[in-house]
């Protein structure tokens, strides 16, 4: 920057308070920083707007006068063309008075109703377009102009005084004839009756008031200073905005001040009402309106009192009435809208350019004092850039020279491996020495290693474990460079985009990516404004760089235009090094923003310049390489010239001031300058013209003898105070050239490494978050699990249920289930989530935070959401989401989970239908009737795909697979699978001991045959409403029902963990060991209440599944978890799950666990296992069993709607291959008493229970 005298007012920064001040001492300018000079660019924008304005206004002007002249011509009525003349002298002095876009646009509507674009100019012979014709331009052409005209004052007249710039001195005339009485004589074809012609001539006057500037503009001024804005959900906002969501700071606002709008909120506003989640309402206040309508009333009624007036006046407010709410305010409305776009969009580009501005302003890494000679001091370090990989590309070092150029490159792909076997640590080992010989050779001064996950922590401990190893075994080895030697986190964001980028190939066209990518992660250490400028060619990759959550409301343009201001600040700020950019052609990325050159002389003078070599003054660059003087003026006080890269040798002469800020056209100032210190120095006045380059040396060499130097009092014996600024600026530079402005490099904070290692962000991961979290280790007191961003999640025995007698943790959790959690606390250090899956936690959807809420957000008390709404919405997203199969087999139909259940409802238990599944193409679904309005869901797994073929995917696989069954087709899986299950599920039910109804219902029948029969243990089986696919066997020893799974395989059934080929060997079994204690046993009381957890794939149901036919765990799915994909998930969150990373980088592979979980329930002892009732003396060694012939009442038809609130709540499922859940179907995603999470209402699949009596055998 030069001549800052001409501009200091605008060289002021709105935020920090400004540039130079020439009333603060000196030492307030001993280290300046970086200016963004936001005030000057939005001056020039200023002058751009007002330029275009001044353009638009003289060619408003000359097509005025023309289609004036054209008006004139085509009208004979001597009144209307004088009336017309005075409406376009009127108008042309509104349009010369007009200082904005919006008082231009309100001339040119006036103009445009006046003068509509006729027909005149067009040829005979030629196409005339079609014109649209208005009720105006009807009405006018109707002669009804003369009645609007004698409704009173004129809408000019009525503008004059309601914006207070002429005083109401006459009052409208009213006319003895009522406004019937003329309008009579006024009727024709298209307005046959006086009310029609009355009805469009006050159509006309209030059309006319609505055009005119002058009423626009006091409408408007009242208008923007009090109207409001408020919000409300939707139907479907209610219930898809919670806490988390996007939208939940804006779902409720209640009229916020249009001015109180000072970020991007009203883009979420916006974009909410365009995805009809939200209902915007923007009105004035009720008196503000009431006031601006009397006070209206008051200017353009008249005061009489006659019968006649009063006529006249029901006229006029009709007029005002339709001009005001028909008109003003719907298009003052539209202006609003537009005008808080606009606002918001603008402060979002500035967040935007906040952003830029602090990844580009940084300093390049320092350097260690003791590697800073005289000579190379600002010769960046040596970098070692590492980028994981996840084996292809292996993990990949690249070193990089001091000038950013690759010297060597090694790949590592073991050197993370946990070794498993000898082969293993034959390789780690292996990588290990060849990383210690790399970094012995090229003796790095710093280490940059990309994070992206988990695995990043585990290789940059490695490196440093390296690092020492090879200080402590090869000490003589080490140079002093890598004395103190660092490894820091990079974020690989930038790189990533450099990698794909088209520079990228042309630097590098026989690297590998992720080389590139290493490449670009060192350089940024090294130069981060030549990296980042590297980026913004003519592909402009750097608008792919993501740095503001909200910036997707930006186009490409907008979002360019900023990034050029903050390039183009900071690089004339910093300067240009020519001279190594001529031997490096990556440092000439920033040269197309410096001050008067532009991409295309950028790459002249680059070409030009790579010619020569190197350059050894300034004025070469005039003379020698092509500038224009206009051209040089502008740029050359930014590019330096000194001895670097060729010119380092160079015997020519360099200037020194040619390696300052200091202009051309100040170096007489700055020669003067130093040559007057230098004398006081020396104190010898008699100095020749060249003894100047001494004293500059002399002063560079020795700069202390310029801190004690006045500038203030050197301007003013000089005479030179109007160069004041200028002299500060040369005392500077003459001190040290081109001196960092640039903020220090700093380590990465804790949060800044934990979001980047994670890939997380405040607003996908943050307490209260619902989460999926995958068992890998479990302990009495806690477990541990991994979350879908690899971070380590713990759970604690208390976090893990409502029910504080769940002691031990292993006797309900194992390895692989996936639990539905949220978070409750993040210990970011460790890299440690603190989970909770409580009931009351997970139901609760969260709290918005009411630091951060907006002080207008008021939710009204009826926004509670329906579930019965909430359920009808999953429904529908199901049927969108459903993929018909092309599979032709009897039992097979492309149908949902809802259908399926509809088509099963009238057919007999045991009934099934096989049909497409929401996980996937490589997924089937058998649905099975267990009884009347109770249906499980299994899992069939297809293998032998070719996932890059649609025609494959859609079709059936060569292989299925239950459990661990593996069946050809689906004929194999109706013999072996379904035909067997169906055999047993009916023997259960026409067991003599099977009773009907629900739980509660079977438990009353019971409790009615133990009256009968007290001194006998009564039993029977019933359904298992809550968890469809398992029995119930239900006990009374004394007086309280006991409770216990049966589950149901093809191979007979499940019980205490025992298969049994029929009912009879497990009631035999159950009568022997009925006094075994229960701690290990299944006991209905301690189920898990089962929520559904996130679908695998979009859609998707959460996997479910039973063991296979021989007898392997798992378990069926209930309907609460049929085709529809969980509300348990993350919402408003970026998936980044299958690549693992926002930049792309896949995630490492869990080494605790393998295998995607499915839903797992385990159970153990009862709430009285504890007590467990022991046989007194009248059972004896003999227990007395009920007869059979007691079990003939009707006890059945009782229907109760009591539920299962024993049961603990904690959310689990079941992993594949393994269950802890004994009953073959039970296992699925079901809530238990209506305590499933995210509301989804428990017990949905029961239906209507059956009120038949139950018949004892």
């Amino acid at each position: 920057m030069y001549r800052k005298e001409d501009i200091f007012s605008l060289l002021k920064d709105p935020e920090t308070g400004g540039d130079f001040d020439p009333d603060k001492p000196p030492q307030h300018h001993d280290k300046p920083s970086l200016k963004w000079h936001r005030v000057l660019w939005a001056v020039q924008d200023l002058d751009t707007k007002w330029l275009l304005l001044q353009k638009r206004k003289s060619a408003l002007l000359a097509y005025y006068n023309k289609r004036f002249e054209e008006e004139s011509r085509r009208i004979y009525d001597e009144t209307r063309l004088s009336l017309n003349r005075q409406l376009f002298v009127s108008i042309l002095h509104m349009l010369e008075e007009a200082e904005s876009e919006r008082e231009v646009d309100d001339v040119d509507l006036k103009f445009n109703l006046h003068f509509p674009p006729g027909e005149a100019g067009v040829d005979e012979g030629q196409y005339k377009k079609p014109k649209r014709k208005s009720l105006y331009g009807i009405c006018n052409k109707a002669g009804l102009w003369e009645v609007a005209s004698k409704f009173g004052c004129s809408s000019e007249q009525f503008g004059m005084q309601i914006s207070l710039e002429s005083t109401r001195v006459d009052e409208p005339e009213d006319r003895k004839e009522t406004p019937e009485e003329v309008a009579s004589n006024f009727t024709c074809a298209l307005f046959d009756t006086p009310q029609d012609v009355l009805k469009g001539a006050r159509h006309m006057a209030a059309v006319e008031i609505s055009c005119e500037p002058r009423v626009k503009k006091h409408f408007r001024s009242i208008y923007f200073d009090n109207v409001v804005v408020s919000t409300c959900p939707t139907n479907d906002g209610k219930t898809v905005i919670d806490a988390f969501h996007q939208f939940a700071g804006v779902k409720w606002l209640r009229n916020k001040p249009f001015n109180k709008f000072d970020d991007a909120q009203w883009l979420l506003i916006q974009k909410a009402e365009e995805e009809k989640l939200l209902q915007v309402t923007i009105k004035l206040p009720e008196d503000i309106l009431n006031k601006l309508v009397n006070d209206s009333q008051e200017k353009y009624l008249s005061c009489g009192v006659s019968k006649s007036a009063q006529l006249w006046n029901e006229q006029r407010k009709l007029i005002l009435e339709d001009s005001i709410f028909n008109f003003i305010l719907p298009a003052l409305e539209k202006e609003a809208r537009l005008l808080l776009t606009s606002r918001s969009k603008n402060r979002l580009l500035m967040e935007y350019g906040k952003r830029l501005w602090d990844k580009v302003s940084v300093a390049p890494y320092p350097r260690k004092d003791s590697d800073i000679s005289s000579s190379d001091e600002e010769v960046a370090p040596r970098v070692m850039a590492c980028c994981w990989g996840p084996g292809k590309p292996p993990i990949t070092f690249v070193m990089l020279d001091s000038f950013g150029e690759i010297v060597d490159v090694l790949e590592a792909g073991s050197i993370c491996l946990k070794p498993r076997n000898a082969s293993d640590t034959q390789r780690k080992n292996h990588d290990l020495q060849n990383l210690s010989r790399f970094m012995t050779e090229h003796q790095p001064e710093v280490v940059v290693v990309g994070a992206v996950n988990l695995s990043c922590t585990k290789l940059k401990e490695e490196i440093y474990e390296m690092i020492f190893k090879i200080f402590e075994d090869n000490p003589r080895d080490v140079g002093h460079d890598m004395d103190g030697l660092s490894v820091k986190y990079g974020d690989e964001s930038l790189p990533r985009l450099y990698e794909n980028s088209h520079i990228s190939t042309d630097q590098f066209p026989s690297q590998r990516g992720i080389v590139k990518r290493a490449v670009a992660l060192g350089r940024y250490l090294q130069n981060p404004l030549a990296m980042v400028a590297s980026l913004c060619g003519r592909e402009k990759e750097i608008l792919s760089w993501k740095l503001n959550p909200s910036e997707s409301f930006l186009d490409a343009d907008e979002k360019y235009v900023m990034v050029e201001q903050i390039m183009v600040d900071i690089t004339n700020q910093v300067g240009i090094d020519l001279n190594l950019a001529a031997n490096h052609e990556w440092l000439f990325s920033p040269l197309q923003f410096i001050s008067g050159l532009g991409p295309r002389k950028a790459a002249s003078l680059q070409r030009s310049l790579v010619r020569a070599g190197a350059i050894v003054s300034r004025k070469d660059l005039l003379t020698s390489h092509g500038l224009g003087r206009k051209v040089f003026i502008s740029a050359a006080g930014f590019l330096r010239v000194r001895r670097s890269g060729l010119a380092i040798s160079t015997n020519q002469f360099v200037d020194i001031l040619d390696d300052t800020r200091i202009h051309p056209e100040s170096y007489a100032l700055a020669q003067e300058m130093a040559k007057d210190i230098y004398k006081a120095i020396i104190g010898d006045d008699n100095l020749d013209e060249d003894d100047v380059e001494m004293a500059i040396e002399h002063l560079r060499d020795k700069p202390s003898a310029l801190k004690s130097f006045s500038v203030e009092h050197y301007a003013g014996d000089t005479d030179r105070i109007f160069k004041l600024e200028t002299l500060y600026g040369i005392k500077l530079e003459l001190m040290q050239g081109f001196q960092e402005w640039r903020n220090k490099y700093e380590d990465l904070n804790q949060d800044e490494e934990f979001y980047l290692i994670s890939g997380e962000t405040d607003d996908t991961l943050g307490e209260g978050r619902t989460v999926q979290a995958t068992v890998r280790k479990v302990q009495p007191q806690r477990a541990i699990c991994s979350l879908e961003s690899g971070l380590t999640g713990m759970l604690t025995r208390e976090d893990y249920s409502d029910d504080r007698r769940d002691s031990d943790l292993t006797e309900k959790l194992r390895e692989g289930d996936v639990l539905t959690c949220k978070v409750k606390s993040i210990l970011k250090n460790r890299y440690q989530v603190f989970l909770t899956c409580r009931e009351k936690d997970v139901r609760n959807n969260g709290h918005l935070n009411v630091e951060n809420l907006d002080p207008y957000y008021h939710e009204e008390q009826s926004s509670l959401e329906d579930e019965q709404e909430k359920a009808r919405k999953a429904k529908e997203l199901a049927a969108k989401r459903f993929k018909p199969r092309m599979i032709v087999h009897p039992r097979f139909q492309n149908i949902t989970a809802d259908e399926a259940m509809k088509f099963l409802a009238d057919k007999d238990p045991g009934e099934s239908i096989i049909r497409p599944s929401s996980r996937g193409p490589s997924y089937l679904t058998l649905t099975l009737k267990i009884y009347d309005g109770v249906f499980a869901h299994k899992d069939i797994i297809e293998g032998g795909k070719d996932h890059k073929d649609i025609t494959s995917l859609l079709r059936i696989g060569k292989t299925l697979k239950i459990g661990e069954d593996i069946f050809e087709d689906l004929d194999e899986v109706m013999d072996r699978y379904i035909d067997p299950l169906v055999g047993h599920l009916k023997a259960m039910l026409n067991y003599r001991k099977f009773r009907k109804g629900t739980k509660a219902e079977v438990d009353e029948i019971l409790r009615n045959e133990k009256q009968e029969t007290p001194n006998r243990i009564v039993y029977g089986f019933g359904i298992s409403h809550e968890h469809p696919g398992t029995f119930i066997l239900t006990y009374i020893r004394s007086s309280t029902p006991h409770h216990e799974i049966v589950g149901l395989y093809p191979k007979g059934f499940k019980f205490r963990k025992r298969m049994f080929e029929n009912i009879d060997r497990l009631v035999a079994h159950f009568q022997r060991h009925i006094n075994d204690p229960l701690h290990e046993s299944l006991s209905i009381q301690s189920v898990a209440a089962m929520v559904p957890m996130r679908s695998p794939a979009p859609g998707g149901s959460s996997s479910g599944g039973w063991g296979g036919s021989g007898g392997g765990d798992g378990g069926w799915r209930g309907p609460s978890d049929r085709d529809h994909s969980s509300r348990g998930g993350r919402t408003g969150r970026n998936d980044y799950r299958n690549g693992g990373h926002p930049s792309g980088t896949p995630r490492p592979p869990y080494e605790g666990g393998h295998g995607r979980g499915r839903e797992r329930a385990s159970y153990s002892g009862s709430r009285d296992s504890g007590r467990s009732e022991r046989p007194n003396s009248s059972y004896g060694g003999g227990s007395r069993w009920s007869s059979d012939n007691k079990e003939g009442n009707n006890n059945n038809n009782i229907i109760s709607n009591s539920k299962w609130e024993t049961f603990p709540g904690a959310k689990v499922h079941n992993a594949p291959g393994e269950e802890a859940f004994p009953g073959g179907w039970g296992s699925g995603d079901w809530s238990a008493g209506g305590a499933a999470s995210g509301g989804d209402t428990a017990n949905s699949s029961r239906g209507s229970v059956s009120k038949s009596s139950s018949k004892g055998w």
